[in-house]
Order: structure tokens, then sequence, then C-alpha cells
């Protein structure tokens, strides 16, 4: 893993994942508000990282949330979005290249996650096969929460590499990836 390129600058964390089947609000409200299910547990780490301390009582790091979503592609979670039904969720690979042909998610990650200094992915293994094979995530900063059969090229981007266990996260996991911020932030 790469160092800070600024050192005594604010750390700052990106989180990705994807929508989720279960939607815990009718009509319109932000992405955050909208997943639950799967997407859940890593709500929770973002809440964790965003009200992480440093030793001083100071923020531990910026942290910004995006969710790949099958209606709307990638947006920040803060975005207001609306309900969709279920079974359009994508689900299986063909979804995946689907929703990226009509809303090209993997273009907006490539520009938006070049100014942080960590990017945790938390999405299915065809989902980071296609982020590895068009190259969007840059070397070195990248946090993947992913499957054992990527752990090779995982290492060889420099990134680091954590199993995915449970839905997306996994407690093991959350805390390892809270020790490489804290381990990073002045």
């Amino acid at each position: 893993m790469m160092e800070k390129a600024y050192p005594k600058a604010p750390t700052l964390v990106l989180v990705i994942t994807n929508d989720s089947t279960v939607m815990l609000k009718d009509g319109i409200c932000s992405a955050f508000e909208l997943f639950g299910g799967r997407a859940q547990e890593v709500k929770n780490l973002v809440a964790r990282l965003d009200l992480a301390k440093k030793k001083d009582g100071s923020k531990l790091c910026e942290v910004s949330f995006g969710m790949i979503t099958s209606h709307f592609g990638y947006v920040p979670a803060d975005y207001t979005v609306m309900k969709y039904p279920a079974e359009e969720v994508m689900s299986k690979p063909e979804d995946y290249e689907r929703v990226q042909g009509q809303k090209d998610y993997l273009g907006k990650i490539e520009y938006t996650s070049k100014l942080f200094d960590r990017i945790v992915v938390c999405v299915p293994k065809h989902m980071m096969e296609m982020m590895m094979e068009k190259d969007v995530l840059p070397k070195g900063r990248v946090i993947a929460v992913t499957s054992p059969d990527l752990k090779e090229e995982c290492e060889a981007r420099d990134w680091m590499y954590l199993e995915r266990r449970g839905p997306r996260v996994g407690s093991e996991n959350a805390d390892l990836i809270m020790n490489e911020i804290v381990r990073i932030s002045p």
C-alpha cells in the first residue's frame, strides 16, 4: 500500500458498495437511507469511520460513501434517490454489465476515486473483476474486500486484500480497515 501523498492533510476515505434488495423507505430519500440488508454492514463501517477520533480528539478521517445502484448508476450515498422494485436489483454478472452499459458506473468511480487516500471496495466478485479489467481504481490505495479468487490480482496492484466475510465486510475486516486508516492518519 502506498503512503498518503500529503501526510499532514486529513485522510480522505471513499467506501464503495452496491445496492440491496432490502429497501428501508418508500418514496424519495438518500441512497444511504434507502438500502439495508447486505448494504447495512458497509453502512456500519462508514458510520464507524465517520465517528472515529484520533488520540488528540480530532476527527480520524473524512469519509465519503458511494453506491452502485441498479437504477441510478454510481451515486454518492447522500444523493436523493427513490425506491425501485427489488426484483430489478442487480444480482448476476449480466446485470452488472447491463447497468454499466446504461449508466457507466465504472467511469464515474474512476473519476471520483482519484483524490482519496484509501478506497474501500465491497462489491460482488464479478463487479470487482470489471473494475480490475477497466483499471478504474488507483494502484496502492485500495482496500478490496472480495473473493479469494482475486487475492493475487489485488496484491499485484499493491492493494490491501481482505477476504469477504459475511454479507459484505465482517467485523474482523472492519477492524483491519480501521487499523489501516489509523496507520496512515497523522
